[in-house]
């Protein structure tokens, strides 16, 4: 069942969206609007953190990570698929298929990983300011980051060696926008369910261990907040920790749904909408949840377009202003 068998099935057709083919000419404009705009606007996040001083600082280096990331991410599936909306031909051979489902795979695992960091940097700064400047110095930030990346690229290294050593001898099409796990198990001419159940473990590990961590740091956070005795400042905190929340409940949520569970669990089409949630419209959400409506950000995109700063305000003023008492101030000003 090695090279032998698999030398049988040389090349994969991606079938995309079958059902939405007299539709193709608005999925390719409709799709390639959204990379456009996620590229565009991960670039933007990247330039403003890389020549802003003011923004050089863990949160928005992680921040810095996630939108490189997302650029990545977004490269490895929409183009492939956006090929599909116009041409017959969507063919992928074996070996490309097998590094689209290693890259993709990859940079969904370091996506887990950097999530979990850039929780526990807020923890640190909201609920351990005093220990955030030597927890979170340079140095740790780069290797928590660093961290995320090797270990993202490691993970899915035995779901891959497995999945490529599976006899494909029969149908070639995968009925799918990209190779992924569950589409082409289901080509395979043998039983796969050792190799469903290893890849369920391994994803469940990564998946769960991630959102665990993700959200005790959470509800720490959400402690702290509640302490703050002005409703304005509890009302603004909540507000600003619910956008990044909400990202996260629907990235971890798809995954979880698509990789905790046995893949026979979920009808293909159901498998499509799950996954562009995570892969197209997550990463869409990107610059405008996590960057875009942050103060910094915004103050930092209107210096580099030339326009001044109209109302110039110090970080204590600010958190007065939110009726936030000096204890206060100590730890939610760190960050």
């Amino acid at each position: 069942m090695g090279r032998e068998n698999q030398t049988l099935v040389t090349e994969f057709v991606i079938l995309g969206f079958p059902s939405l083919e007299k539709f193709s000419s608005l999925l390719f404009v409709v799709f390639l609007t959204i990379y456009l705009f996620t590229v565009t606007g991960n670039i933007l996040i990247f330039l403003l953190v890389r020549v802003d001083h003011h923004l050089h600082t863990p949160m928005f280096f992680l921040l810095n990570n996630l939108s490189l990331l997302e650029i990545c991410y977004t490269t490895v599936i929409i183009p492939k698929m956006l090929s599909g909306f116009l041409s017959q031909a969507k063919n992928i051979s074996f070996t490309s298929c097998m590094v689209q489902l290693y890259t993709f795979s990859a940079l969904g695992a370091a996506e887990c990983y950097l999530l979990t960091v850039m929780a526990y940097d807020r923890y640190l700064a909201i609920c351990k300011p005093l220990h955030y400047v030597t927890m979170m110095s340079n140095v740790s930030c780069l290797k928590l980051a660093a961290g995320s990346w090797v270990s993202g690229f490691l993970s899915p290294l035995l779901p891959v060696i497995l999945i490529s050593r599976l006899p494909f001898c029969g149908p070639n099409e995968i009925n799918y926008f990209y190779c992924d796990a569950q589409p082409l198990l289901k080509l395979s001419c043998m039983d796969t369910f050792v190799t469903e159940a290893s890849i369920s473990i391994l994803a469940s590990t990564l998946i769960l261990s991630s959102f665990v961590l993700t959200v005790v740091s959470y509800i720490y956070i959400i402690s702290t907040i509640l302490r703050i005795s002005s409703a304005t400042g509890r009302q603004k905190a909540f507000s600003t920790c619910g956008s990044h929340l909400t990202v996260v409940i629907i990235f971890y949520g798809t995954i979880v749904c698509m990789y905790v569970q046995p893949t026979a669990g979920y009808s293909l089409d159901v498998s499509k909408v799950l996954s562009l949630l995570y892969t197209v419209f997550t990463p869409m959400l990107n610059p405008i949840i996590y960057s875009l409506r942050n103060k910094d950000i915004r103050e930092a995109l209107r210096k580099l377009i030339g326009r001044r700063n109209v109302f110039p305000m110090k970080i204590s003023d600010h958190c007065m202003n939110l009726g936030w008492k000096r204890a206060e101030i100590k730890i939610i000003c760190v960050h």
